[in-house]
């Protein structure tokens, strides 16, 4: 295996190394901040906060008794509580707990009410899910609601585009059929004549004009996916893909219909980007798309996402509909991800779509390429991510504590220490081995 494949094409290792710790530091950050500041609420005292493992580069201790610490391995993070034998609050320390009074115990981990281990324990990856509906709803409110009537905000740099349209046009009708809603307009856009140019007829000035331009979805790269065959071959946002081996293509539509009925056959793309022409070569890959009304489905895909050939014109959304919008996504992010695990378990779809951390690394180098918008997106869902694994049972993560505490709930008791070294060490066995395939994956799978 040729190991400089390994290497992104948008950039190199140093790029892809820094954003993946960028983006692991802040999600471990929230992730434990959780923790830490659910357990303080609650009395329970931490006597450590790491950012990082290994040997320790710089610390300070607070007023509350609490080391605040950065180490020299990003990889991670952790909060010991006072009275855990170590970070993964795996058992207590019995020598620190010996001889503390009925007080002192109450502010340890293991002597606290089981209520209060429960709530620290589940707040890392509840922080996770929170910041990432917080990115959502930011990039919500930021971006803003299409309203109606259909207005040209922006033009999007497409030759032939410009001189057409103008910012502020209001969209009466195109090829003859006006336009309705925006709730109805990609229904309406699908039925439209597949070429170009259309006519187009604008409210402008007060006055109705024609004008003749561009299919509103045309074969144009509003955005690239990390880790595609079109981002390994160079394509980036602003690509106007005008030939396919040859032949022109006029809408977006036809893209997808030449890719998802070429049988992975390898595609050479004619591309215009700002006047300047040049060709690239590519080979699209099966993908395993999640679907909205459940399931997944199997298709060929280059990776890239079309774009208007103008911005519509928005308004600022409400609280509630940024908030909602939020928190939706994050949903979305959680029943998607479940329902791939239990796809893959069952074998209906390729166990290659669990990645390792190099997947992860250079898809977070990947987001960062195309701005920072992208990036802060990437962060929110891997933070939902790491979110949803924490609370899978397995002992040694979070979930497996909570299942800990049902148990300790219902029996009255928790698990003996003899049972706790077992299933630890078969939850640290199950981890270490959901790694090993993540990175075989990474490194065998397409």
């Amino acid at each position: 295996m040729d190991l400089t494949s390994l290497i992104p094409s948008f950039g190199n290792v140093a790029f892809t190394l820094i954003a993946f710790i960028i983006a692991l530091t802040i999600i471990v950050a929230i992730h434990e901040y959780g923790h830490y500041i659910i357990g303080r609420w609650t009395g329970i005292k931490a006597d450590v906060f790491s950012i990082g493992i290994g040997p320790v580069l710089a610390k300070r201790t607070d007023k509350h008794g609490t080391q605040w610490q950065i180490a020299a391995l990003p990889v991670g993070g952790f909060v010991k509580f006072r009275g855990d034998a170590n970070a993964a609050s795996a058992g207590p320390d019995d020598d620190a707990m010996e001889g503390l009074s009925d007080e002192e115990r109450r502010h340890t981990m293991h002597g606290a009410p089981l209520w209060a281990r429960a709530a620290t324990v589940a707040a890392g990856p509840i922080f996770n899910f929170i910041l990432s509906a917080i990115i959502f709803f930011a990039m919500a409110y930021a971006t803003g609601v299409a309203t109606d009537p259909l207005t040209v905000k922006k033009l999007s740099e497409v030759p032939g585009v410009e001189g057409a349209l103008e910012p502020g046009d209001q969209i009466l009708s195109i090829a003859g059929r006006d336009t309705p809603t925006l709730e109805a307009f990609p229904d309406f856009v699908a039925e439209l004549p597949q070429e170009s140019p259309l006519s187009y007829t604008v409210l402008r000035d007060g006055r109705s004009v024609t004008v003749e331009t561009l299919y509103p979805y045309p074969p144009y790269v509003g955005s690239v996916t990390p880790q595609s065959a079109a981002s390994d071959a160079g394509l980036r946002p602003g690509d106007l893909i005008t030939r396919v081996d040859g032949a022109p293509v006029a809408t977006f539509q036809d893209l997808r219909k030449i890719v998802g009925n070429g049988d992975g056959d390898e595609l050479a793309l004619t591309i215009n980007n700002a006047g300047e022409t040049r060709e690239v070569f590519l080979t699209p890959r099966r993908v395993d798309l999640p679907l909205p009304e459940g399931g997944f489905e199997t298709r060929w895909l280059i990776g890239v996402s079309g774009a208007m050939i103008f911005e519509p014109a928005t308004r600022a959304p409400s609280v509630g509909e940024a908030m909602s919008s939020g928190i939706s996504q994050v949903g979305y992010i959680i029943t998607s991800s479940l329902s791939g695990l239990w796809h893959m378990i069952t074998g209906a779809i390729s166990s290659c779509n669990l990645r390792g951390p190099i997947g992860i690394a250079e898809t977070s180098g990947a987001a960062a390429s195309q701005g920072v918008s992208s990036f802060i997106w990437f962060v929110a869902v891997l933070s939902t991510a790491v979110g949803l694994l924490n609370l899978f049972p397995i002992p040694i993560l979070d979930g497996g504590h909570l299942v800990f505490h049902a148990y300790e709930a219902v029996a009255g008791k928790p698990p003996s220490d003899m049972a706790m070294r077992i299933l630890f060490t078969l939850g640290l066995a199950v981890v270490v081995g959901i790694m090993m395939l993540g990175v075989t994956n990474d490194l065998f799978c397409p």
